[in-house]
Parts: C-alpha cells; structure tokens; sequence
C-alpha cells in the first residue's frame, strides 16, 4: 500500500514518522549528516579526533597540489622567462614548459624579446592634430637648435627590440621613457653639430645614422637590455611661425643655383667658341706675320740687288729709278701732250667731263722738260684746232712714257 494511499496514514517514507508528527530536530539532521561522513572516510561512530587530523591532512596536502600546479607556466616561442625569488632574479628560462615555485615564493615575468616595438619622439601617430598631416606635433620634444642657432622641428620613430630580458626589466625602471630621454638627448647632441641646411636638404640619412649610433651607446652604458635597429628621420622642417619666409629663402637658393647653372652652361656653349675663335685669329696672325716676313725680306733682297746694280752704275740706275716712278705715277691716267712752242692757238680742256667721267677724280697737269703739257685725258672735238695752228699734238694710253 503506497503512503499516500487511503488507509496508509499518510505516512512520509524518508522521514519514517507521521505528517502530523512535529518537524525533525536540527541536532538530529546535523548528526546524521556526520555520520554519513563518518562512514565515507571509513570512520567508526565511536571514534576519536585521529579521522579528524587525517581528513584535514589530506584537505591540506589537496590544497598544496593545488598550489604547486599553479607554478607551471609556458615560454611561447620568440620569448623568455625571467623568474624572480622575492623580487630578485633567479634564471632566465628558454622556450618552453617550465614549473617556478608558485607566488609569492617565485614569480614569472614573459618578455617577447623578438616583437619590433616603436618610440616617437618630437610627434605622436594618430594624436591630435596639431600640424599639418596625421602627425600631432610635440613641440617640447621637436624643437631643436641647430649650429648655426637656427630652430628645426625635427620628428623621429625609433625601432628597437629587447636584446637581455634580464637588463630590461631589472637595470632600468622605465626601459621606455628611458629610451625616449637618451633619444632626445643624442638627437639634440647630432642637430646641434649640424647647420640648419644640412638639417633640411642632405643630411637626413647621415643625421639618422648618427643618432642611432649615439642612443646604441648609451643604452649600452645603462645596460638596458635594448638593441636600436632603425631611427628613422620621419620629418626635418622649421617652425610653422617661419615656414612662409624659410621657403622663401630655399626658392631664393634655387633659383641662385638655377642661375648658376645656366651660366655655366651658357659658358661651356660659348667658351669652345671663344677658343675656336682665338686659334683661328692665332693662325691668320701666323699666317699673316709669315706673309710679311716673306715679303719683307723679298723687298730687301730686291733692294739689296738694285744697291748692287747702282754700286756699279749710279746715274744709270737713279735714270732708271726716275724713268720708272714717272712710269708708274703717269701710268694711272690718260694723259694729252701738246706742243705750245711752235703755235699761238688756244687750247680748250673740257675739264667738266673730265671730271664727270672720272667720277670726280683729281686731274693731273704735269710739265716736262721740253715744255711739253701733260694733260690727263683726250679732248674732244679739237683735232682740227691744233692742225691749224701747225701744233703737234699725239694721245697717250696708260702705257705711254713723257718725251
């Protein structure tokens, strides 16, 4: 018959007593709770504290594996462990499964030593917007001096990578900031033995380099742990309140190379020239002054002839110089000889055409020994003149020689 049956009393069959019986004891249920225990740890009712002790042991020794559990830990490739003993530094584990003594007994701390990190100085990517471009300008940072006291805003991005986990979290408290202040400090050391155009134009990549070298060394000296692999030159300009008048003064020395540029070409067209020029004149001088030479010495060596000539005979030869110079002298123009002696008969000289058929020419009158006329041309229309005053008159050419 079922306990909630008719005629079953209703009787509860876990609690083995009628509903209308009052609640369980609390000691009651707590006892039995023991006792269960009791029996599963194999606890006789009537026994001592002995189970007690052991159960706590075992409690214990549980919550202790537990604990030493906890001290497994992983090394990921490309990393190391450096473990520390109450802050001070034990071992530097490789890549790996590994087991420290669990906090706070010993700790671990991962350091990727492979991940490129970044340091901006004089700027901040991706900040506000204090200039021109994506960059947040930091002028604090990016204000140098140059040498020749000149003022450039200078933005770098240094990359680095942790060479000794152990220095970089043991010798320096803030490996970064650290980095940030010997960068500032190498860079301001570089920009201030470096002019300003230097700076600005070819001195980017050698600057760079130089502030790479500077911040190696000092980091070596503080035993960072920090290996610089690149310090890039990311922007070089003036101030922002000087931009207007510098760029100015960079169009002003580009167009002053500009000129100097054309110049030298215009003298390297002009100068071959010159030269081409200059030997030409060089060779006709040459040529010329050998002309002379050959002729003056032709004319001396005539002259030297004709002393001999005159040495033998000098009437003949002053005759024959005189005969000669009259030739040449009277043999320019055509010359009319008259007889004036045996006639009394006026002689007509048309001297404007003379002159016009000359072109103007000058006419010579010339008187020989014989009393002769010489007149330098042929007159027209006077033959029948002279034949009647029974005057001898007879024309002569250019070659024609005074009677």
């Amino acid at each position: 018959m079922a306990w909630n049956e008719p005629g079953g009393g209703k009787k509860d069959p876990w609690s083995g007593r009628d509903q209308q019986d009052t609640p369980p004891d609390l000691d009651e249920v707590l006892r039995n709770l023991q006792e269960r225990i009791n029996k599963l740890f194999g606890r006789k009712p009537d026994g001592g504290g002995g189970n007690a002790t052991r159960v706590a042991g075992m409690i214990g020794a549980a919550a202790v594996a537990v604990w030493g559990l906890t001290g497994i830990y992983i090394v990921d490739e490309g990393s190391r462990g450096v473990v520390s003993r109450f802050g001070k530094y034990v071992e530097t584990t490789q890549p790996g499964p590994h087991w420290h003594w669990p906090s706070p007994v010993e700790t671990v701390t991962v350091v990727n030593v492979e991940q490129q990190r970044f340091v901006e100085v004089g700027y901040r990517s991706g900040g506000r917007q204090q200039a021109v471009g994506s960059l947040g300008s930091v002028p604090r940072e990016a204000l140098m001096l140059t040498q020749d006291e000149n003022i450039v805003d200078v933005r770098l991005a240094v990359q680095y990578q942790i060479k000794d986990a152990k220095e970089y979290l043991f010798n320096v408290l803030d490996p970064e900031g650290t980095l940030k202040q010997v960068t500032e400090s190498a860079e301001r050391s570089v920009i201030g033995n470096s002019t300003m155009d230097f700076v600005l134009t070819e001195g980017r990549s050698s600057i760079a380099s130089d502030i790479k070298s500077e911040i190696q060394e000092i980091l070596d000296q503080y035993h960072a742990g920090i290996r610089i692999i690149t310090v890039n030159l990311v922007d070089a300009q003036p101030p922002e309140d000087v931009q207007a008048a510098f760029e100015d003064a960079i169009k002003a020395r580009e167009d002053e190379q500009r000129l100097k540029n054309e110049a030298e070409a215009y003298a390297n067209e002009v100068v071959p020239k010159a030269r081409g020029a200059a030997s030409r004149l060089i060779q006709e001088s040459e040529g010329y002054k050998e002309k002379v030479i050959a002729r003056a010495r032709g004319e001396a060596g005539r002259f030297e002839r004709i002393l001999a000539e005159y040495e033998k005979a000098p009437e003949v030869m002053r005759e024959r110089l005189y005969i000669e110079s009259m030739q040449e002298v009277m043999g320019r123009a055509n010359t009319l000889l008259l007889d004036v002696k045996g006639g009394n008969n006026v002689v007509y000289l048309p001297l404007d055409k003379i002159r016009s058929g000359r072109g103007g020419a000058d006419t010579a009158v010339s008187e020989t020994e014989t009393g002769s006329l010489s007149v330098p041309t042929q007159i027209d229309g006077q033959d029948g003149g002279a034949k009647g005053g029974g005057g001898r008159a007879s024309s002569r050419g250019r070659d024609g020689r005074g009677q």
